[in-house]
Parts: C-alpha cells; structure tokens; sequence
C-alpha cells in the first residue's frame, strides 16, 4: 500500500485546488478518517485507501452546473491514474464505486462497505470545527453573506444556503449527520454536530 500512498500524495503535491476547502489538507483529513474506519470496520484497504486519497482527484466548483457529476468524473479519473501505476485491475470496480459514490450532490447510494467508509470519511469532513472553517471558505469565494439580518437561524423562513452562509447548516451540513453508515463515523458526528450547535447559539449571543 505504501506504493500507491506515494503515488497519490506526489499527484496530490502537483495539483492546483478547485477551492480552499477541497484542498491538500482535505484530502489528508480524508484519508486518516478512512483509514480509522476501515481499521474498526474490518474493511478492505486495497480498495478504502485509493479510493479515499482519489476521491477528490478531479473537483467541480459548488456553483458549477456539472457539480452532481464531479464524483463520477473523479472515478473515471482514478481508473486511469491506477493503471498508469500498474494497480491490480481487480479492485478498479470497488474503487470506482467507492469514489462516485462518496459526493452528496451525486446521491448515488453506497451499496459495499468500502463505499461506506469513503462516504463517511469525506462527510465527517462537514462537521464539526472543520466543517464550519470550510462552509466560510465556501462562502467566502461564492460572496455569501453570513447570515439573513431578519431572521439569522430561519425560525420563520426556508433556508436559502445561496445567499446566506448560516443557512448552509439547515439545508446540508446538520442532514448529513444523518447520513452516515458506520456506528464509528456516527458517533463521532454527535460530538461535531453538537460543537456547530454551540457555534450558532454562540453566534446569536453576538448578534
């Protein structure tokens, strides 16, 4: 495994991010998640472990009209990049499916526990104290504005994450705490869905 490790991180070392928030840290973030969760989930790391370091190897930007497709994309990249580095051809299916499998905007259903991991890895990846740092980055380069000055929390309104960046938390990032597969990612997603919580009540103390 160490082989294809180098690979992707020397391929990792020579692309350009499609944004801050899909950056070489993402991916690191990434693959140790995944790592942690094939290890107590018993999976197969021949295939969680490319599939995690290439999931992002070709990005979208989130306002791209072909963003539902950027994981599939990703996918059909990765097979390419794996035979050029003489991977076993036995596990380019696996990967494949783990990979176009892993976006939310793709909504195509994880159907191996390998698929599982890798969706989870990146998903957890939303939450928590990274998850907020990276929904401002988003925000940032799309000129969000942080929040709707009548109603910040939309007690009384339909969140609109195109416009304002506290709404992003109502429409994707809490639901997808409630998507993830492993009991391990599940439990972790408590203690960082519970850490955004506290963030908007501290922010609505500020406000």
């Amino acid at each position: 495994m160490l082989a294809i490790e180098k690979h992707c991180l020397a391929l990792l070392e020579s692309s350009i991010a499609t944004d801050a928030a899909h950056d070489k840290a993402h991916i690191l973030r990434v693959v140790k998640t995944a790592k942690h969760l094939c290890n107590i989930e018993q999976a197969d790391p021949s295939i969680v472990i490319p599939a995690a370091w290439l999931h992002d190897c070709i990005t979208v930007p989130k306002n791209h009209p072909d963003r539902s497709k950027s994981s599939v994309m990703a996918a059909d990249h990765a097979l390419t990049l794996l035979a050029e580095w003489q991977y076993p051809e036995q596990y380019y299916s696996a990967i494949h499916h783990a990979i176009a499998t892993h976006s939310f905007s793709a909504n195509i259903p994880p159907e191996t526990l390998e698929a599982k991991i890798v969706q989870d890895a990146d998903r957890l990846d939303a939450l928590g104290a990274i998850g907020v740092s990276r929904c401002l980055q988003i925000s940032g380069v799309l000129g969000s504005a942080l929040y709707n000055d009548d109603d910040p929390f939309c007690e009384q309104r339909t969140p609109n994450d195109k416009v304002f960046t506290v709404d992003h938390f109502y429409t994707k990032l809490f639901r997808i705490a409630e998507t993830l597969h492993t009991q391990a990612a599940k439990d972790e997603a408590q203690q960082r869905v519970a850490f955004m919580r506290d963030y908007l009540i501290q922010l609505q103390r500020e406000i």
